[in-house]
């Protein structure tokens, strides 16, 4: 669903296979591509995806549709099943749909799905030590508690990045603040990570470092990227949410809470690589109550610019 996931996943399967990038396997987003008659696997956006169902309806030359990260339930991606559904039942019924991800709602899923086969696979996972909050802090300034995170982790442990999970600009850049006098003292180097940032800041986060690591992020790392050497997450349990307010006609984002099947996901960043510690700033019961799964962005969001793409078809 990311773009910058969408050019690693790319570059990584390129490695694997000792291809060079945009022969066998490629990449598109927006504003950038790269790809060729010669490509096979294409890693593509939802936005894309779309556009590319508007302009080859019936997506001739495509065998296999891969919907990954299915769990964040974006508008492009409900969307994208509905339409390769519709296919599989009309002109292209040897069309293949894959949905995948760590954390999905099966049920549901299955039924819209004709009951399609599961196929659940086991990897080995390291194991990720929780901590909670022992009571709220709700009044705390959001900076704060990352900080006071940051200090219990560095007397634990000497070693491995932090991925500290932020719902926006604004708290990255109050918890950089926040973090400085901290970072010459120990000598470790921040980073930032948000969607709107430039290709060369992200890579740079995402690059190994000589000097420890604190990664500052949005949801933007909660799935698709590894970022080797993470071993601590610290989580907000916050997100932006993207909606639509009826009272004024206008989309908006505001901060909510986190699901469940998110704070899962982000948690489980800090054992991709190794044995890792996860730092929630809320109490258990405030976890327990979190809803299992985000409300999906198509029953929250204006549909009317979704209608009029599809209508200039």
């Amino acid at each position: 669903p990311r773009k910058l996931a969408a050019q690693w996943a790319a570059q990584r399967v390129a490695e694997e296979e000792n291809e060079k990038l945009g022969d066998w396997v490629g990449y598109h987003f927006r504003f950038e591509k790269n790809f060729s008659d010669r490509t096979q696997l294409l890693y593509l956006t939802e936005g894309m995806l779309i556009r590319r169902m508007m302009s080859n309806p019936d997506l001739r030359g495509v065998g296999l549709v891969i919907l990954d990260e299915f769990h964040e339930r974006h508008l492009h991606t409900d969307l994208s099943l509905s339409f390769l559904k519709h296919l599989q039942q009309t002109s292209r019924p040897d069309l293949k749909i894959l949905v995948m991800s760590a954390t999905l709602e099966l049920e549901q899923l299955k039924l819209f799905l004709d009951d399609a086969p599961v196929l659940q696979l086991n990897s080995p996972l390291f194991p990720v030590e929780t901590h909670y909050l022992t009571h709220s802090q709700k009044d705390e300034p959001l900076s704060r508690k990352v900080k006071e995170a940051v200090q219990t982790q560095l007397k634990c442990s000497s070693q491995g990045d932090f991925l500290v999970f932020l719902p926006g600009l604004k708290e990255i850049r109050e918890s950089e603040t926040e973090l400085a006098e901290l970072s010459r003292s120990h000598h470790f180097k921040i980073f930032q990570l948000h969607g709107d940032f430039d290709k060369e800041i992200q890579e740079r986060a995402l690059a190994p470092n000589s000097k420890r690591k604190i990664i500052l992020s949005t949801n933007l790392a909660e799935t698709s990227l590894t970022i080797p050497g993470i071993n601590c997450v610290i989580d907000s349990g916050l997100q932006r949410t993207a909606s639509y307010s009826w009272w004024t006609g206008l989309p908006s984002l505001t901060t909510k809470q986190n699901s469940k099947a998110s704070a899962i996901q982000r948690s489980g960043r800090a054992g991709r690589t190794g044995p890792g510690t996860c730092l929630r700033l809320y109490t258990l019961h405030e976890f327990e109550t979190k809803a299992p799964f985000d409300i999906p962005e198509i029953r929250r969001a204006d549909l009317t610019q979704t209608i009029l793409e599809r209508s200039e078809e």
